[in-house]
This record gives structure tokens, C-alpha cells and sequence, in this order.
């Protein structure tokens, strides 16, 4: 009996470590968002990652735009769903290491002078001292966790890029 408890305990263990770093898919020179066509892999402080159940994966430049894409699949040419999403990862603000962008640590904060690739950006932090740190730092508007964040939370275009007014890229 000692031994089903200590393996039980084990095996529950493991499980909730989740994906390590080493099995976190990375980007290729070849791999665009799909909602701008923007090339992702030399963002990496701000790329986001949908891991969807069959294995597959999409990059984005940032999680404003894995955000656009999450909330309207068919818009960007996806037969996926949300329910065929396994796991969300975004580039967490402080550590730049990817973080489960649902977990209930882990804030999006909004409408602060932090641009991402894409202009204003959604800046994912961990731990609620650091993201109100955050706020107070960069004057964030709102922190949101993964389940508040609305289509309404989301910044359009590209406010925010120098160099880039009246341009339009691919999807927005």
C-alpha cells in the first residue's frame, strides 16, 4: 500500500509540472503569425505559442495578436476551435521565458507604454506584486487574467509603431 501512495503521489507530480522548456516548440526563420504575416522567430521576448491536442502549433509576434486569433479562428483561416486548443504560452515580461498564459498567476496588462512588435501589446507578467509593480512602472490601464481578456481589451493596429501610420498588414 506504502508503495501505490508513494507512486501515486509521484505520478501526480509529474503531471502537474507541465511542459518543460526542452519540449516548448521554438520557431523557425520560416514561421509568420498568422493574423499580421509577420516572421515571429526574432521577437523572442514577445512570442506567443497555441499548442492545439493534435500536436500542432501556431507562433505569434505577440499575445495581442495569439489573442485576435484565439477569439476568432475561422477570421484567419483555422478549422480549429477553442476547444481543439491543449495550451497557451506567452512570453512572460521580467524572466522572458514562456509561461502557461492560462494560469491564474499570470497577468495581462493593458494599455501601458510597453510596445510589443505590433505596437501596443497585451504584456503578460507573473504574480500579482510584479504585474501591479508593472502597472505603477510603465502606467498600465487594466490587469486582466487569461479568461477576463475580451476582444474589447485588445489593441488594434499598430498605435504606438514609428514609421509604420497607414500601413496595413495581413488580417487586422
Amino acid at each position: 500500500m506504502y508503495f501505490i501512495v508513494i507512486f501515486s503521489v509521484m505520478v501526480l507530480a509529474l503531471g502537474l509540472q507541465g511542459t518543460s522548456s526542452a519540449e516548448m516548440p521554438k520557431p523557425s526563420d520560416k514561421d509568420k503569425c498568422p493574423v499580421c504575416g509577420m516572421p515571429v522567430a526574432k521577437y523572442t521576448n514577445w512570442i506567443a505559442v497555441i499548442e492545439f491536442k493534435d500536436g500542432s502549433h501556431l507562433f505569434f509576434d505577440g499575445p495581442k495578436d495569439m489573442f485576435k486569433f484565439y477569439f476568432n479562428m475561422k477570421k484567419y483561416g483555422s478549422h480549429k476551435t477553442q476547444a481543439d486548443v491543449a495550451r497557451i504560452y506567452v512570453t512572460e515580461y521580467y524572466t522572458t521565458k514562456m509561461v502557461d498564459a492560462r494560469d491564474r498567476d499570470v497577468y495581462f496588462v493593458t494599455g501601458s507604454s510597453v510596445k510589443g512588435p505590433m505596437g501596443m501589446e497585451l504584456v503578460p507578467v507573473k504574480g500579482r506584486a510584479n504585474a501591479e509593480t508593472f502597472m505603477k512602472d510603465h502606467n498600465g490601464k487594466k490587469m486582466l487574467r487569461f479568461d477576463e481578456v475580451t476582444m474589447k481589451d485588445i489593441p488594434m493596429g499598430m498605435k504606438g509603431m514609428k514609421g509604420m501610420k497607414g500601413m496595413k498588414m495581413k488580417g487586422m
